[in-house]
């Protein structure tokens, strides 16, 4: 959908003039919001963009009939003197009208806190497609509750930050978590097979900003040994689920879910290694469409424009 004039394509063999400052300067932006479904919406938002020159690259929309809400994700380019801030205080008046809750977002990348425990699998993962260019953020900072991964994270030249836990110490290595959330700036904790229980009252903190990956599609095969457990009831699919974190342990709203196919050949070694694929899969597709703004929350559940 375009909202501005664009350039005539230059015929083959044409020399081609350097294009206008203006032109290569362009800001890009993503607006996201869900609303009760209303008349004029979409209308709305182009109107607001077209009046301050803007072109949309990008535009998708989901309007939910059993909720009764519109939910979307537009991605424009246009003038770089606008901020976030900027539009989100001058798109309001839209907003209120509308009963809207939006976000405005430009091009800087999400700052991403990584943390691990023994598997080392999706941690590894995360940084191969980081150093890539493919994950979509920027991965800031390793935590983990043992030494295990220290040589690999910072072989990748990121920092290690070794928190032991015990129930002793729960209280005190979670508030070491928050804090260095806000040293590093870290808009997403990703939880890259960590495998402590977070407190409630963590999980509140980082609600909408904490990703989990669990080896199984949720609630199944809980607890330890969970592909020993999968190969007794004779599993003919291996999946893995990423979610937002919530108090409510493995409950939180889906974000992607990878299935894999397996027989009776396999064993739970077998298992094990495809069960590690899956997550790996899920998990870092989860990371790289939160970090695109490409995931809204709809009460328990997402919606994901990929």
């Amino acid at each position: 959908m375009t909202l501005v004039e664009t350039a005539p394509l230059t015929a083959p063999g044409a020399s081609v003039a350097s294009a206008p400052a203006e032109q290569q300067t362009q800001q890009k932006f993503v607006l996201t919001l869900s609303c009760g479904e209303r008349a004029g919406i979409v209308q709305a938002v182009t109107t607001f963009l077209f009046d301050r020159g803007f072109n949309i690259d990008e535009h998708q929309q989901f309007d939910d009939s059993l909720r009764e809400t519109l939910h979307l994700r537009t991605a424009f380019s246009g003038s770089p003197s606008y901020s976030p801030d900027q539009l989100e205080e001058e798109f309001r008046p839209i907003a209120d009208r509308f009963g809207m809750k939006f976000s405005f977002n430009d091009q800087t990348p999400q700052r991403v806190l990584v943390m691990v425990s023994k598997f080392g699998h999706c941690l590894n993962d995360l940084i191969f497609r980081w150093r890539g260019g493919t994950l979509g953020g920027d991965l800031v900072a390793v935590v983990s509750n043992h030494e295990t991964h220290r040589a690999m994270a910072e072989a990748a030249g990121l920092p290690f930050i070794h928190i032991p836990v015990t129930p002793d110490t729960k209280a005190d290595a979670e508030q070491r978590l928050l804090e260095l959330v806000d040293e590093y700036q870290a808009d997403l904790v990703v939880l890259a097979r960590y495998m402590q229980v977070l407190s409630n009252d963590l999980c509140r903190s980082l609600e909408g900003r904490a990703i989990n990956i669990h080896h199984s599609f949720l609630p199944g095969f809980k607890g330890a040994k969970p592909y020993h457990q999968a190969h007794a009831r004779g599993v003919k699919l291996i999946g893995a689920t990423a979610h937002y974190v919530t108090a409510d342990l493995d409950e939180g709203p889906i974000i992607e879910q990878e299935v894999i196919r397996v027989d009776h050949s396999y064993g739970p070694s077998a298992l094990s290694t495809v069960g590690q694929d899956a997550e790996a899969l899920a998990l870092s597709r989860a990371v790289r469409w939160h970090c695109q703004h490409r995931v809204l929350l709809d009460e328990t559940s997402t919606v994901v424009f990929r």
